[in-house]
């Protein structure tokens, strides 16, 4: 089976998309927007693209963007835009206001805003009668362990075979995201392919042959595990931890990938 796609005109998409996501304040790279929107338009699975923590709307519109422009489903947001997470917390981001009406905004000056289903609401709340299957999940809410873990377990028997799951500042000084991925994605044989770009940790759901990747998400493992015991604790990083954590990161291959890398990945056979 094809699970990628790699649509002719994607360069003039990604950019078009990119255009109108960088005009939204937000902490989501280019390298890692433009790879949420490969990844959006090129699966070949059924399901519809889930984020679990919006902020301002950077990394909605750029996912809306892509959808809108190649005909596919919305995205649904889901956040509660009360800053009450680790992330903004850490950045010393104001805490006095939502971010809900700043968020609306966004999606209507970027012209989105009838592709993005918002759900005003904690994940986990959501998550009791969600019903849908998902293709992409990308979680970037809650940085906590507590939280990532929370919103891993609570989506992933959506994720349909084939479908992708990403983290958000897996490689930032949080707990969460990289506990998550090095425990309950690297170290399981229900995923196959697996990477970084950027701080986005990603893997593809391959529940029927992921042991195939065994040797594949090891190497990756031996490289990402080494941070979990210097963010384990949850403290805020300083001096020589914050030396260490950055050195340790250092040895994680995190560079953006081409399409056609991608692509190649995905698809190679087993």
């Amino acid at each position: 089976m094809s699970f990628v796609t790699i649509r002719e005109d994607l360069d003039q998409g990604l950019n078009d998309a990119w255009n109108e996501a960088s005009k939204v304040p937000g902490f989501l790279l280019e390298s890692e927007a433009r790879f949420l929107g490969l990844v959006a338009v090129s699966l070949n699975v059924n399901g519809g693209i889930v984020e679990i923590g919006s902020f301002k709307g950077k990394s909605t519109v750029m996912l809306a963007k892509i959808c809108q422009r190649y005909g596919l489903a919305p995205i649904v947001a889901i956040d509660p835009h009360n800053f009450n997470n680790a992330e903004l917390q850490n950045r010393k981001t104001s805490t006095d206001s939502t971010t809900y009406d700043e968020f609306l905004a966004n999606l209507k000056g970027a012209g989105v805003f009838d592709f993005v289903e918002p759900h005003r609401m904690y994940s986990g709340d959501v998550a009791q009668s969600w019903r849908e299957p998902i293709r992409l999940l990308w979680i970037d809410g809650d940085h906590s362990y507590k939280g990532a873990k929370a919103d891993f377990d609570a989506f992933l028997p959506h994720l349909v075979p084939g479908g992708v799951v990403a983290f958000h500042d897996a490689l930032h000084e949080f707990a969460g995201p990289i506990r998550v991925f090095v425990e309950d994605v690297l170290r399981s044989d229900r995923f196959g392919s697996a990477g970084f770009v950027g701080s986005i940790a990603w893997a593809q759901f391959r529940p029927a042959d992921g042991e195939l990747f065994r040797k594949d998400r090891k190497e990756l493992e031996k490289a990402a595990s080494p941070l979990l015991d210097i963010v384990k604790d949850e403290a805020e990083l300083r001096g020589v931890a914050k030396l260490r954590f950055k050195l340790r990161r250092a040895r994680v291959p995190r560079s953006a990938m081409s399409p056609q890398d991608w692509a190649s990945l995905i698809n190679r056979p087993r």
